[in-house]
């Protein structure tokens, strides 16, 4: 079964092979942005809707469910990223407490905002990434492999609370993703060992199908070849 999709970050380097890829499967995507010049990354379609919104602000996370007329059959979470810095005493708390608004903050908004018309549904499925540095933590990211620990805590309040309830949600854990953006900031790496965002949006796709009906509560890693 395909429905309605709402993607966050669905313009970005990542997000938007998940639009792409969902459209392709027959679903109706709804993706809020925040500047214009994100649209430039996403092709016109019949069935994408794009929704001017600041997705850091309640009233406006409420506004792109309430966009999506009908059903919210799916919820991808992909806003969110990765601030470098020093090492932990080098970091302001500042900065530390930054990556948990921008990793974390989005993704609550929404599901809060989502949930009640899932729960009415009787069914819905949500997505969230965290990253394989969790398991795999790197100097100079303490507050980006914490708050994206975080994000997986989240995915197991969600799934003890909600799964009863016909509401799935799963977390993938991508390595680096091959993004011209991380190409650029990685030069000299062996890019074709990174995990592709048409790779990530495939496994993303079945998450938010029927096909992983039984599956809720699961960390999944996505890591291409690294």
């Amino acid at each position: 079964m395909t429905g309605s999709v709402v993607v966050t970050g669905g313009t970005g380097g990542l997000g938007s092979a998940v639009t792409q890829t969902l459209l392709a499967d027959g679903w109706h995507v709804v993706v809020p942005y925040h500047d214009e010049r994100e649209l430039e990354r996403v092709a016109q379609h019949e069935r994408l809707e794009l929704v001017e919104a600041d997705l850091f602000e309640p009233l406006a996370a409420a506004a792109v469910i309430a966009h999506a007329a009908g059903r919210v059959d799916a919820l991808v979470n992909l806003v969110g990223g990765y601030e470098a810095a020093g090492r932990i005493h080098e970091t302001p708390i500042e900065d530390f407490e930054r990556q948990f608004r921008l990793n974390l903050r989005p993704t609550y908004l929404m599901c809060h905002a989502a949930l009640p018309r899932m729960l009415d549904q009787g069914a819905g499925s949500i997505v969230c990434v965290s990253t394989r540095a969790v398991l795999r933590p790197f100097a100079g990211a303490a507050g980006y492999i914490a708050s994206k620990t975080a994000v997986l805590a989240f995915v197991d309040s969600l799934a003890v609370e909600y799964t009863k309830d016909g509401v799935r949600t799963n977390a993938i854990l991508p390595s680096v993703i091959d993004t011209p953006a991380n190409r650029a900031g990685q030069p000299d790496a062996d890019h074709s060992r990174w995990v592709k965002p048409d790779e990530i949006a495939a496994v993303i796709r079945f998450l938010c199908s029927d096909d992983s009906a039984p599956t809720s509560g699961a960390h999944i890693p996505v890591y291409g070849r690294a």
